[in-house]
């Protein structure tokens, strides 16, 4: 009789721990009560009572070294079916960063007016709006008396400037020969050096006006005609971005506009943004931007830009720092003017013990991570440092190479929690 009852308690209990103790791993539509993921083996203690004991705990309690509640056992089989990930524990730099909102702005190095100096009128256009230039193409030309009048006043400094140097050498040999007196030749000479600083300062003010210097000197080459005349040209290779006077205005300093195009090359843009006091600390010249959002996936290699200035001033109107990023722009593909999402990366490159954020679980309080050896899992404590949005840094508690679970490790810490309530039970 009592051979009989204690075969049906041992058969009870070992039904009852197979489909109530634990977590179901295989196909759950097939069934309302799964099995556990550790391996559960029965077995009778010496008062006649039979008992259900994990492997992880029996292992757990020869092994001495070990605390047999913080562990699991689990077969490839059973690892397989929860569709846990096991990986090594790696040494990664950390990819801290500042998500920030900013607008495509021109780069100020690559933005040129075209403008002049003296009062005229535009006689020519040769340029419309979106036109490409090269660095020193005619854009427009202006008609203007101001130009003519300082243009004549050179011409008539250099014939004097030749004139009076042409008699100081004549002076200069008459004196070697002693057939003039030593006082005329150095009036002479003082006229000549009154002549030549005449053609300078006449010469300084077509440079001024905006004259280069092959121009001026090819003038006495020029009709007549073309003296009130003056090119403007391009100072950058770029596109026509602005065009701020018509045909026939009067411009210059006393017409309404002395800028007649603005010259834009954009294949380099500035992302400016502004960057709170605590965030703008963290940003050094020189670090990574990536520009984020679904219509950028397509092209990777256009959002890759660099921190080019942080300003050491706050404005006092918005509390902000200014920040500006370089942005490769080769197709024109961004606009200035556009508003855009930029993410900042803050984080140096050294290499450091990291984990990916799914791995790891709280358990009393306590972060751990699942450590494998064997067909054992250990809950191991660890000590967490910096992050990102994916790693998490690892002070201590696991070394690079150790094989850790990296996904649904919730299924592990809810077959711990389940396994140790059992046993306290």
């Amino acid at each position: 009789m009592n051979r009989t009852v204690i075969a049906a308690l041992v058969a009870l209990c070992t039904v009852a721990a197979a489909f109530g103790g634990g977590l179901w791993i295989g196909r759950l539509s097939h069934s309302d009560h799964p099995p556990a993921l550790a391996e559960v083996k029965p077995h009778s203690d010496d008062d006649g009572h039979s008992h259900s004991k994990t492997d992880a705990h029996n292992d757990g309690g020869e092994s001495g070294g070990e605390h047999a509640e913080d562990t699991l056992t689990l077969t490839d089989r059973q690892i397989k079916a929860a569709a846990i990930t096991l990986q090594p524990v790696a040494t990664n730099p950390l990819r801290e960063h500042i998500l920030v909102s900013g607008a495509i702005a021109p780069d100020a190095d690559r933005v040129a007016r075209v403008a002049v100096s003296l009062t005229g009128t535009v006689s020519e256009l040769r340029k419309r709006l979106g036109d490409p230039v090269e660095k020193g193409e005619v854009v427009a030309v202006i008609e203007s008396r101001e130009l003519s009048d300082a243009k004549s006043e050179y011409l008539a400094a250099r014939l004097t400037s030749d004139l009076q140097q042409t008699l100081l050498a004549r002076q200069q040999k008459l004196l070697e020969q002693k057939a003039v007196p030593e006082n005329d030749y150095l009036r002479a000479r003082l006229t000549a050096q009154d002549a030549q600083i005449r053609l300078d300062s006449a010469r300084q003010k077509l440079l001024a006006l905006g004259l280069p210097v092959e121009e001026i000197e090819k003038l006495p080459e020029q009709s007549v005609e073309s003296l009130r005349k003056q090119a403007l040209r391009s100072p950058i290779r770029g596109r026509i971005a602005e065009r701020r006077a018509d045909l026939g205005a009067l411009v210059g300093r006393e017409g309404q506009e002395s800028e007649i195009f603005v010259v834009v090359d954009l294949d380099r843009v500035w992302i400016d943004l502004a960057l709170s006091p605590s965030d703008a600390a963290k940003v050094r010249e020189g670090a990574a931007v990536r520009l984020i959002g679904k219509e950028l996936e397509k092209n990777p290699g256009l959002t890759a830009a660099t921190i080019v200035f942080v300003s050491p001033l706050i404005d006092k109107d918005t509390r902000a720092a200014r920040v500006i990023a370089a942005l490769p722009n080769p197709d024109h593909g961004w606009r200035p003017g556009t508003f855009v999402t930029a993410e900042i990366f803050t984080g140096d490159s050294t290499p450091t013990v990291v984990v990916p954020k799914p791995a790891l679980q709280t358990i009393e309080g306590k972060t751990v991570v699942f450590v494998r050896a064997g067909e054992r899992f250990e809950a191991r404590p660890v000590r967490l440092g910096r992050e990102d949005d994916d790693q998490v840094e690892i002070v201590a508690g696991v070394k690079p190479g150790e094989i850790i679970a990296v996904t649904n490790t919730f299924t592990l810490k809810a077959e711990l929690g389940k396994r140790n309530a059992a046993h306290e039970h």
